[in-house]
């Protein structure tokens, strides 16, 4: 991991400490974010940063760092650590109380945590040398808060983990009334007869940068018809593509879900136009 930054200060990872009794270790109690940064340029930045103000509101967690402090810590881990493609990873717990209570405590410091890990290079539009992606499908039974981006990722773990054990690379999620909410570290798009979908933002689904990013992305700079509506399981599954997406992924083609092939099981062409309107318009915003 190298270089970290922990409360102020930047450090060896194993220096860093935090305390037993820090409530993101005992409670999950925090926030966090994952900023992927390419040759030192950071993709959605000042969007992964509002996202991460909203979440603290929410948790009631008062952190006074700006935007800049945040951008001179990322840039510092980029600097400090080697790698042309890097995710940085950042953290804010409520902090350490002298108790283990659930009430928020008062008069106590947030922790702040951030590291840099390498990724891989920003996916290309190529048919033939796409990364592709198999996916389980399963009943969503995380909390009724997924808009929040907690460090409590134990319900989305559990999940990842179940398609992780079929062989899979990620688990599609769909609800009690069989419609689909997202997955469990990605957002969920589909394409049917030319039309893009996309599940629309309420509790249960994570406000994803990279769904944003493909949205603003579609409404400015093509005549695709694109979708935010209630999308059901067994249109999924008759699907002509399914992506998901996320800050790494980007467009991720979708080739099998539960061991059936989506399409031709390769990646469409509706996916391929878009990934390159992606890579072309991505820091744009």
């Amino acid at each position: 991991m190298g270089i970290v930054y922990l409360n102020g200060e930047y450090l060896s990872a194993e220096q860093a400490k935090i305390s037993p009794m820090d409530r993101g270790f005992l409670f999950g109690d925090g926030i966090y974010e994952v900023i992927p940064a390419y040759q030192g340029k950071m993709l959605g930045f000042a969007a992964h940063l509002e996202r991460m103000k909203n979440g603290l509101q929410e948790l009631e967690i008062t952190l006074d760092y700006s935007q800049q402090v945040w951008r001179k810590i990322c840039e510092q881990l980029c600097e400090k650590n080697s790698g042309d493609n890097l995710g940085i990873y950042l953290h804010v717990s409520r902090g350490a109380d002298n108790k283990r209570a659930h009430a928020y405590p008062t008069n106590i410091t947030p922790t702040v945590f951030a590291f840099a890990f390498e990724i891989p290079p920003p996916p290309i539009s190529d048919i033939d040398n796409a990364t592709t992606y198999s996916v389980s499908l399963e009943q969503d039974k995380r909390w009724q808060r997924c808009h929040i981006k907690s460090t409590a990722l134990l319900g989305n773990v559990m999940h990842y983990q179940r398609g992780a054990a079929a062989g899979d690379q990620e688990t599609i999620l769909f609800n009690r009334l069989d419609e689909i909410t997202e997955a469990s570290s990605s957002n969920v798009f589909i394409v049917k007869q030319g039309v893009i979908s996309t599940p629309p933002l309420d509790n249960q689904i994570l406000p994803g940068i990279t769904r944003w990013l493909i949205l603003t992305i579609l409404h400015s700079h093509s005549d695709f018809k694109v979708e935010q509506r209630v999308i059901t399981k067994n249109e999924l599954l008759n699907a002509d593509e399914i992506w998901i997406t996320s800050a790494t992924k980007e467009v991720g083609p979708v080739i099998k879900v539960n061991g059936k092939l989506v399409g031709n099981g390769q990646p469409g062409k509706v996916w391929q136009q878009v990934q390159s309107l992606f890579t072309k318009h991505k820091f744009d915003y």
